[in-house]
């Protein structure tokens, strides 16, 4: 094996989702924030989507090294069950031997479990792994257990996590109680070809390469455009191109070990498998304005205004921008009016859309207090103190405007003088 040449200490690029090689991109690191805030809030569930491979996963496994000594963990991998299959696989996570009971024996097992570990002082979390492959039913199973609760508190915290079709069932009308429990929702994009480089070099140093160039800079870009930034594709790639080097007895991997890794995997590029491969759980319309617009063209633009004039202007490409009072967010609102993560901005080729995020003071939108809002040209949200001023730059709209309203709540018109910024 190719240890011993490039002087590492075990293998860099392994499939299995081994935390500590996690490497924690601004998004990624993100995510994990959303999992962790499962442990101080039980109000709701926490989302997360990413496509396959891109490190969802590894990101559970990170997080379940940390968590505190308190809180009991159930964790579910296979989704592809029935309720009553479901509700045993979460009490044998438990601890318990449920197999000969019925739905009521199980949902009232772990009623009464959920509340003895809340009197005990323990909190209770489970985690769903490609939950996307949950039926309706089960889905709206999970719902139910949610609601158990003291007279204070929720009792179980819960997190899913799932590719993008995941999306998709939960804004499915029949699980619209579902859907607004859901207190963040997070989706894993790619990453950058900078954070494909730093990705290697995390995993090398970590595998004990040090601060050695076993890489060399040539193959980083040609990486990136066979591999896309999937992590778990940079695995593969990078793993059969250590040993094409091992096997020419070269000392660092270089371009011509990655392009034979290339050639015995007989992979095409990425942007060309994308085409040929429809990415799963977009809708057509985002798939087609995605392969067909340049990311440089933007599709619209939100002006951020505060006191009466405009601090900011974002562009609008395909996808979506998270609002907030952190800096960790796509659009920086520094206000004690917004909420950490107050709504995002999701954009499509035919529409698009504001939808909170469970903030504590909503959004607004012509003094109505609404949960989701399709945007129109001229369109002005209200976040906190500041605004957002929606500009349609297409020349043609698929779909009028349409808005899921909560009945307002006034917010009290004092000018409050945040800084605004994208990150």
């Amino acid at each position: 094996m190719y240890l011993e040449p490039f002087k590492l200490r075990e293998l860099p690029f392994r499939l299995s989702p081994d935390p500590q090689f996690l490497y924690l991109s601004k998004q990624h690191a993100r995510a994990k924030a959303y999992m962790e805030s499962t442990i101080w809030f039980t109000d709701g569930f926490v989302v997360i989507t990413g496509e396959i491979g891109a490190g969802k996963t590894t990101l559970i496994e990170s997080f379940l090294k940390e968590v505190p000594p308190d809180v009991v963990v159930a964790q579910i991998n296979q989704t592809q069950v029935s309720v009553v299959d479901f509700l045993q696989a979460v009490l044998v996570q438990f601890g318990f031997s449920p197999f000969k009971m019925r739905k009521a024996e199980l949902i009232s097992t772990l009623n009464n479990f959920l509340i003895e570990q809340y009197a005990a002082g323990r909190k209770v979390l489970l985690i769903v792994d490609e939950a996307q492959n949950l039926t309706m039913r089960v889905l709206e199973e999970v719902r139910l257990l949610s609601g158990v609760e003291t007279t204070k508190d929720k009792v179980l915290r819960i997190i899913l996590a799932g590719q993008p079709e995941l999306n998709e069932k939960l804004n499915a009308p029949e699980l619209a109680q579902l859907t607004q429990r859901v207190r963040l929702r997070f989706h894993l994009q790619t990453l950058s070809e900078a954070e494909t480089k730093a990705y290697i070099q995390h995993r090398l140093e970590v595998a004990g390469g040090g601060e050695r160039q076993i890489f060399a800079a040539e193959t980083f870009p040609i990486i990136f455009r066979y591999c896309g930034g999937v992590p778990r594709l940079i695995n593969t790639l990078c793993d059969t191109a250590l040993m094409a080097a091992f096997s020419a007895d070269h000392g660092t991997v270089t371009g011509v070990d990655v392009m034979a890794a290339v050639e015995e995997l007989r992979w095409v590029e990425y942007a060309a498998r994308q085409q040929q491969y429809s990415p799963a759980g977009l809708p057509h319309a985002v798939k087609t304005a995605a392969a067909a617009m340049p990311q440089g063209h933007p599709v619209g633009k939100l002006l951020v205004a505060a006191d009466g004039r405009t601090v900011q202007e974002i562009p609008l490409h395909i996808g979506r921008l998270i609002v907030g009072r952190t800096p960790d967010n796509d659009i920086y609102i520094d206000s004690r009016f917004v909420s950490r993560h107050h709504c995002q901005v999701i954009t499509t080729s035919h529409s698009c859309v504001v939808e909170d995020l469970n903030s504590t003071n909503g959004i607004f939108v012509k003094a109505n207090r609404v949960r989701r809002h399709y945007l129109n040209d001229g369109d002005v949200v209200l976040v906190g103190k500041h605004e957002l001023i929606y500009v349609d730059e297409r020349s043609s709209r698929a779909r009028g405007s349409g808005t899921d309203t909560v009945p307002g709540i006034q917010v009290d018109p004092a000018i409050d003088t945040g800084v605004v910024r994208t990150t």
